[in-house]
């Protein structure tokens, strides 16, 4: 039985498209650019900043980070970036009475502009507020303490192969791969990820189904 749901964030309950031309406008080269160079990446199995260090060769991304968010262009993230079946599908797995939690590998930032946004969650938490990220084991060790439940009445919800879907299952939880954004989409059918993922969907809603059955 599930008890708990554990969401991802980029690219399961947030889009990353501002994210992406955010960094092309700031680094000075086309958001098409950029774009493109996030699905090499992709199409590759490497992490997504690869794309950063492919337009801009040497770069520092910390660096950078810090330096955007002194020139008053660092992160941003208000209702218009959640896809549009997040609220509809938490509050229907609130109505059930499930744990909801959304952690993913973001900043303490993030977290301070996802918890503004009161989305109908028990708790949000990044990987930037714990001092550790997927896919390390002690990430998803963290995931069952907030939790407070048994792994295995544990669903973690993601996109990411890498990221979500394999060192979630080797931790124990239950796993549903999200086909959405461009890991979601390019290896939602690869046989590795069909063989590990409990669940296969293409909607949030379809979780409270999942918990229904």
């Amino acid at each position: 039985m599930i008890e708990t749901i554990v969401l991802d964030v980029g690219e399961t309950i947030t889009r990353d498209d501002r994210y992406w031309a955010s960094w092309a406008d700031w680094l000075g080269i086309p958001r098409h650019t950029l774009s493109a160079l996030v699905g090499a990446v992709v199409a590759r199995g490497q992490d997504n900043a690869e794309a950063l260090r492919l337009a801009r060769p040497g770069i520092d991304i910390a660096a950078e980070y810090d330096a955007r968010e002194t020139a008053g262009r660092g992160e941003g993230l208000d209702e218009s970036d959640l896809y549009d079946d997040v609220r509809p599908a938490l509050a229907a797995l609130r109505g059930l009475g499930v744990r909801v939690i959304v952690a993913g590998n973001q900043t303490r930032r993030a977290g301070e502009l996802l918890r503004a946004l009161q989305l109908p969650v028990d708790l949000i938490a990044t990987s930037g507020e714990w001092g550790v990220a997927k896919p390390h084991s002690q990430f998803f060790q963290r995931v069952l303490e907030v939790a407070q439940a048994d792994p295995g009445g544990t669903l973690y919800v993601g996109d990411h192969p890498a990221n979500d879907v394999f060192p979630a299952k080797a931790s124990g939880l239950r796993v549903a791969h999200l086909r959405r954004g461009p890991w979601g989409h390019l290896w939602a059918d690869d046989p590795d990820v069909v063989a590990a993922a409990d669940w296969r969907i293409d909607n949030l809603t379809q979780l409270a189904e999942i918990v229904g059955a």
